[in-house]
C-alpha cells in the first residue's frame, strides 16, 4: 500500500457502507464497493443509489464517472478493507446478537488477503467481535502473521472504528465526526488513524478494540436510556391528565435538565439495537439499560392503545397514520416504531387506514393483506378525520390550522401544540377530539 494512493474495498453497501465508499472515493483513491446483490452492484455501476440520502446521488455519480468507484459482487484484492455489513439479532427471540455477516464478509477477504494489508471492521458488533474477525483470519490464512498472535512485526493490520452518523447529515459527519480508532494491537491503531484521516477531518482518537466496540454500543444505549426517561414519563403524564409537553418545557428551563421528546417507541438498527448487546454481554449488570429498552418498545403498545381508543370514538371516519420513517426526513424504515404501530393498526382496522409518508414508494411488507393503502398528504386531508401522528416530517409540521381545525387527532411527536381540542389531552401524544 502507497501512502497516496491505498486500493480500498468497502463491504456491504447499505446506509454506511455506500456513502463510507462514495467519501474514499472522493478523495482519489480507487474503490471498490462489494455486496450480495446484483441489483445493488449493478444500480452503482450506473452511477445511481439505491438508498436515500442528502447529495449522496450526486457524489456517487461523480466518483462512478471518474472511475474511483465502482461496484462488485465479487472481493478483490485490496490494501483496505472497510467491514460495513449488517448485525441482526438471532431469531432466538432472546435479542442475541448474530455476526454471521461480518465472519462471512471475513471469509471472503481471507483469500485474497496480502501481506500489509489492513482490515477495518465499521459493523456496530458485541465487545470481542474484532477478535474473533483476527481469529477467523488466522485459521483461514496461516501463512500470514496475525496482529497480537504472532512474534514480531504482523503481516496485517486489524482495527475496528465505529461510524457515528445522523441519517439525512451522513456525508458531512462521516467527514467532520471525531472517530474511535480501536486497533487489536497499537500499532494497528495508528494503521488506522492514517487511513481515516485520509478522509475524516474530525479528531481520530487510538484506542484499543475493545473499548472502541463497547464505546459504540455505550453511546446509542445512552441515548435509548434518554428517550425512554421521556417516554416513561409521557406514559405517567397520560394517566394523570397532563400535557406532557407543557412538563418537559418547563422542566427545561431548568439550567441543568435537558429532557429530551417522548415518541411513539424507538426505532432505526442502532439505539434500538445496540443496547441489547451490552445486555447480552452482561445480563447480571446491565439492568437499566434492559429496562430502557423494555420502557421503549412498551410506549409502541402504549400508542397503539391510545391509538385504537379514538378510532373506535369515530367508527365511520377513515385514519391517516401521517409517517413510517423512524425519523423525520428519511426513507429509513429499519425497526421503525411508526411502521410497528401503524402495522398492528391495519390488521384491526383493514382499510380504514390510510398510509401518509413521503418517502415511501410502495406499501411496506408489514401491512401485506391488511388493505393498507398509501396515499399523499392533500388527500389525507380531504378524506380522512382521524389523523395519528407518527413521525414529525417538515411536510406535516407545515400543514396550517385551518386544514386540520376538524380532525380528530392524535399527536405522538407534538408537532401540532395549536390543534383544536374540544375534549381530551393526551400526553403520549396530544388527542384533540
Amino acid at each position: 500500500m502507497t501512502n497516496d494512493t491505498p486500493t480500498v474495498a468497502v463491504v456491504g453497501l447499505g446506509y454506511i457502507g455506500l456513502p463510507t465508499a462514495a467519501i474514499i472515493a472522493r478523495t482519489g483513491c480507487a474503490v471498490t464497493g462489494v455486496d450480495v446483490s446484483p441489483e445493488v452492484v449493478e444500480t452503482i455501476n450506473r452511477g445511481a443509489i439505491h438508498i436515500e440520502e442528502v447529495d449522496l446521488d450526486g457524489l456517487v455519480q461523480a466518483v462512478v464517472s471518474r472511475g474511483t468507484l465502482c461496484a462488485s459482487t465479487q472481493m478483490p484484492r485490496a490494501d483496505v478493507y472497510v467491514i460495513a455489513v449488517p448485525t441482526p439479532f438471532e431469531k432466538d427471540g432472546e435479542h442475541t446478537p448474530d455476526t454471521g455477516y461480518v465472519m462471512a464478509a471475513a471469509d471472503a477477504i481471507a483469500p485474497v488477503l496480502d501481506a500489509g494489508a489492513l482490515v477495518i471492521c465499521e459493523s456496530t458488533c458485541p465487545v470481542g467481535t474484532t477478535d474473533a474477525v483476527r481469529d477467523r483470519l488466522a485459521a483461514l490464512r496461516p501463512d500470514l502473521a496475525m496482529p497480537g498472535l504472532a512474534a514480531g512485526t504482523p503481516d496485517i493490520a486489524i482495527a475496528y472504528c465505529p461510524e457515528r452518523v445522523l441519517p439525512g447529515r451522513i456525508l458531512e459527519e462521516l467527514v467532520h465526526n471525531d472517530r474511535s480508532v480501536g486497533g487489536v494491537t497499537p500499532r494497528c491503531a495508528r494503521k488506522a488513524i492514517a487511513f481515516y484521516k485520509r478522509f475524516v477531518r474530525g479528531e481520530c482518537i487510538a484506542t484499543d478494540a475493545r473499548s472502541a466496540e463497547m464505546t459504540k454500543l455505550v453511546e446509542n444505549a445512552f441515548r435509548d436510556v434518554n428517550i425512554a426517561f421521556a417516554n416513561e414519563l409521557s406514559m405517567i403524564a397520560d394517566k394523570q391528565g397532563l400535557d406532557v409537553w407543557e412538563v418537559i418545557r418547563l422542566a427545561n428551563r431548568h439550567p441543568r435538565v435537558n429532557i429530551l421528546n417522548p415518541g411513539p417507541g424507538v426505532g432505526g438498527h442502532c439505539i434500538a439495537v445496540d443496547p441489547w448487546f451490552i445486555v447480552h454481554g452482561d445480563p447480571d449488570n446491565a439492568r437499566i439499560i434492559r429496562t430502557a429498552r423494555e420502557v421503549n418498545d412498551g410506549k409502541t403498545d402504549h400508542v397503539v392503545a391510545k391509538a385504537s381508543d379514538l378510532i373506535d370514538a369515530f367508527a365511520g371516519k377513515d385514519v391517516a397514520c401521517l409517517g413510517l420513517a423512524f425519523k423525520a426526513n428519511i426513507d429509513d424504515f429499519r425497526e421503525s416504531p411508526a411502521v410497528k404501530v401503524a402495522a398492528r393498526l391495519a390488521r384491526r382496522y383493514g382499510r380504514r387506514i390510510k398510509l401518509v409518508e413521503p418517502y415511501a414508494r410502495e406499501v411496506p411488507m408489514d401491512f401485506a393483506g391488511t388493505g393498507a393503502e398509501l396515499i399523499d398528504l392533500d388527500t389525507a386531508l380531504e378524506q380522512c378525520g382521524v389523523f395519528v401522528i407518527l413521525v414529525d416530517h417538515d411536510m406535516f409540521k407545515s400543514v396550517p390550522v385551518d386544514e386540520r381545525a376538524d380532525k380528530a387527532v392524535y399527536d405522538t411527536r407534538g408537532i401540532w401544540p395549536d390543534q383544536p381540542r374540544r375534549a381530551a389531552a393526551s400526553t403520549s401524544g396530544r388527542i384533540a377530539v
